[in-house]
C-alpha cells in the first residue's frame, strides 16, 4: 500500500502510513458545463456577462442580476480547484484560476473535497489515475459514481505538500521547455517565410549577388517515385508524425510492400495533408501507397524537403484536395504547383540555415522529452 519513493518529515522521521479509501470518502462531485473568462458587453451602462460560445459567436449574454442568481444557485469552484473533463478527452484537467461565469451541465466536473486533501496533490493524483468502468459506445463518459468509487491512498497533509511541490517544480520546467520549443518553431516559420519570399537573400561566398530565382513548377524539379518493392523501414501514414515531425519506427527492420524510397527522397502523407506529415528520408525502404515519394531530379534534396515542409505547400495541396472526411491531395495538381527556384548554391545555403534551426528545435524537444520521462517515472514511484 506504499509507493516506492517517499519523503521524510522535516525532522527526519517517517510520515504516517497512507490511508486506503476512495475519492468518495473525501468528497462529492460537483459539475459545470464550461469555464469562461469574464467578458462583458455594455448596453448603455448595464454590463452583460457572456455565458456560452459557439466558435467566436456568443450564445448568450446575461444580466448582472441573472449572473448573480446563477452563481448562487449552482456549484462554484474555489480558486485552485482541479476541473476534470467528463466526456471527450476523459480526465483532461485544468486548474481553475478564478474565471467568472459558469453554466450548469455535466461536461466538466470537480471533486468538492474536505480539508484532508490538497488540490495541488489531487492534480498530480489525477495524472496517474486509471478511470475504470467508462460508459458509452461511441463517446466515453466519466460518471460521478466512477469518480467516487476510484481507489485513493491518502498521505498526511505535510507529505501531500512535499509530493505536490516536487512534481509542480518539474511541471514548471516542462512548461518552460514547451514554451522554448514553441518559440523556436515560431522563429523557424518566420525565417522560412522570409527566405522563400526572397525578403532575405543570401550572398555568394565572394560577397556578390546570386542569380535571380527562376519560375518553375514542382514537376520541373522532382518526380513521383512509382517503383514498388518489398523491404524494411516501412513507412505508413500512421507512423508519420504531424507538424513535420518526421517518422517513428517501432521496428526499423519491419518489412512491408509498397512504394520504394531512397535517402534524399521526401515522403509526404497524402491523407489529410493539413496534418503536415513529411519526412526527408535518410535510409532506403518502402512506404504505403497513401504516402507520396518525391524524388529530386534538378533540385537539392534538402531544399525540396523544405519546400514541401512549408505552410505554403500545404495550403496549395489542400486547395484542390478531394474528400470531406479524409481529404487527399490531387497528384496532378501538386506537380503543377508554381514556384520560384534559386540556383543550387542558394538552395544549399537555405537548406543549411533551416537545418541548423531544426537541429536546435530537435535538441529542445529531446530535452523536453527527458523532463517528461522524469515526470512519468516520479509519478510511477510516488503513487500507489
Amino acid at each position: 500500500m506504499e509507493p516506492m519513493l517517499r519523503f521524510k518529515a522535516d525532522d527526519g522521521s517517517d510520515f504516517p502510513d497512507w490511508e486506503e479509501m476512495t475519492l468518495g470518502d473525501v468528497g462529492s462531485v460537483a459539475m459545470c458545463k464550461r469555464v469562461f473568462k469574464e467578458q462583458t458587453h455594455e448596453v448603455g451602462d448595464v454590463p452583460f456577462f457572456k455565458i456560452g460560445t459557439f466558435g467566436d459567436v456568443p450564445d448568450a449574454y446575461i444580466s448582472q442580476s441573472l449572473f448573480d442568481e446563477l452563481k448562487s444557485k449552482y456549484a462554484y469552484p474555489k480558486v485552485g480547484t482541479i476541473l476534470l473533463s467528463a466526456s471527450g478527452t476523459i480526465g483532461r484537467q485544468v486548474e481553475y484560476n478564478g474565471e467568472d461565469a459558469y453554466y450548469q451541465d455535466s461536461n466538466i466536473v470537480w471533486l468538492e473535497h474536505d480539508d484532508t486533501v490538497l488540490d495541488s496533490y489531487l492534480k498530480q493524483f489525477y495524472s496517474v489515475v486509471k478511470w475504470q468502468g467508462l460508459e458509452g459506445s461511441t463517446i466515453k463518459r466519466l460518471y460521478n459514481k466512477t469518480i467516487l468509487d476510484t481507489p485513493f491512498y491518502r498521505p498526511s497533509l505535510p507529505e501531500q505538500r512535499k509530493i505536490a511541490d516536487l512534481l509542480s517544480a518539474v511541471d514548471d520546467v516542462i512548461s518552460a521547455q514547451e514554451a522554448e520549443v514553441a518559440a523556436w518553431e515560431k522563429r523557424k516559420k518566420g525565417v522560412m517565410q522570409k527566405l522563400f519570399s526572397q525578403e532575405v537573400r543570401f550572398k555568394a561566398d565572394d560577397g556578390s549577388d546570386l542569380p535571380d530565382w527562376e519560375e518553375k513548377t514542382l514537376g520541373d524539379i522532382c518526380m513521383y517515385e512509382r517503383q514498388r518493392s518489398e523491404g524494411a523501414n516501412f513507412v505508413g501514414t500512421e507512423n508519420m508524425l504531424k507538424d513535420f515531425g518526421g517518422v517513428t519506427f517501432d521496428n526499423s527492420n519491419a518489412d512491408g510492400s509498397g512504394t520504394l524510397y531512397h535517402p534524399g527522397d521526401t515522403l509526404m502523407s497524402n491523407i489529410r495533408p493539413y496534418l503536415k506529415k513529411a519526412w526527408l528520408a535518410d535510409r532506403k525502404g518502402t512506404c504505403s501507397t497513401d504516402v507520396l515519394v518525391f524524388h529530386p531530379t534538378s533540385v537539392e534534396p534538402g531544399y525540396l524537403y523544405w519546400l514541401i515542409a512549408s505552410d505554403t505547400f500545404v495550403r496549395y495541396v489542400m486547395s484542390a484536395a478531394k474528400g470531406s472526411k479524409m481529404p487527399r491531395g490531387d497528384k496532378k495538381h501538386i506537380m503543377e504547383m508554381p514556384l520560384l527556384l534559386p540556383n543550387k548554391d542558394e538552395q544549399c545555403k537555405i537548406d543549411d540555415c533551416l537545418s541548423s534551426l531544426n537541429d536546435v528545435i530537435i535538441k529542445a524537444k529531446n530535452e523536453l522529452a527527458k523532463w517528461q520521462e522524469l515526470k512519468k517515472g516520479l509519478l510511477q514511484q510516488m503513487f500507489v
